[in-house]
């Protein structure tokens, strides 16, 4: 089932596949409903999938594209979007961007999500030293200047060195569905990185309240991730700051993408039955 939802300032393309409890998937980077097309197919046969474009992605228009949008549009796009297709807790898997996303949901509309599997948050506010935090917030700046400066090639090599992936080498399963360069995904890097590492740097989640929060969180990493990176980082931070357990998953920062049978069957063992 395909469906588009009028949010506040924007449109919000929308995607269902599959019968059984429902579990949202946020993506990060450009990624869009069709991003996690792999991952989807793996776990459609036991939940009910809902994928998206966040807004100023792919088929999801913003009324003002000239705004942008704050971390606040986002989470409160998917405030809305779980409350048009279901009156019930879902579960909840947020990759990196993604994962920010649902750790607001936790804390502002805790009634949304029965559980929530923080895949490398991307989450400054989480890091305890201050210049920590301040030098990861300089390094989005400076990948924003990059891509002004130099384009998308030099931008997304270097953001993949930021987090730990050689595309060189990068290890995957067999029979992914290729993903070409196209001009929708320059377009939603374009808007990734102007507006949404920005979103990220101002971001002022109340990281305190998220150990009240009645939400599962279940904070996670990739196996291969490096274990200085920022993302991975957060992973940890999180799960002290919960006194919880940080979960691996296969692959590193795209596992969701790069090992989608393996992370299907990670999420089953984590999730109730």
């Amino acid at each position: 089932m395909n469906g588009m939802l009028r949010t506040n300032g924007a449109a919000i393309y929308y995607e269902v596949h599959g019968t059984g409890p429902m579990l949202l998937i946020s993506q990060s980077g450009e990624g869009d409903a069709g991003r996690t097309a792999d991952l989807v197919r793996h776990l459609a046969g036991d939940h009910s999938v809902i994928t998206y474009d966040r807004r100023g992605l792919s088929r999801s228009s913003l009324d003002d594209p000239g705004r942008g949008a704050t971390m606040a549009d986002h989470v409160d796009d998917v405030h809305r979007l779980l409350s048009a297709v279901t009156d019930r807790p879902v579960h909840m898997l947020g990759c990196s961007f993604g994962a920010a996303i649902g750790l607001h949901l936790a804390v502002e509309h805790p009634e949304r999500l029965a559980t929530l599997i923080a895949h490398e948050p991307v989450v400054p506010s989480l890091l305890p030293v201050a210049a920590e935090r301040v030098r990861h917030v300089r390094e989005l700046e400076e990948l924003q200047d990059l891509y002004r400066e130099r384009g998308l090639a030099d931008t997304v090599a270097k953001i993949a060195e930021v987090l730990g992936i050689d595309p060189v080498a990068q290890d995957t399963e067999p029979g992914l569905t290729p993903l070409a360069l196209d001009d929708r995904r320059r377009a939603g890097f374009d808007f990734f990185i102007r507006n949404d590492f920005t979103a990220i740097a101002r971001d002022t989640l109340d990281v305190a309240a998220l150990r009240d929060t009645p939400v599962r969180v279940i904070p996670a990493f990739g196996r291969t991730t490096p274990r200085h990176v920022f993302d991975y980082r957060c992973a940890r931070e999180l799960a002290a700051l919960l006194g919880v357990e940080a979960k691996e998953f296969p692959g590193g920062h795209n596992g969701n993408t790069t090992h989608p049978r393996a992370y299907a069957a990670r999420i089953r063992e984590l999730l109730p039955g």
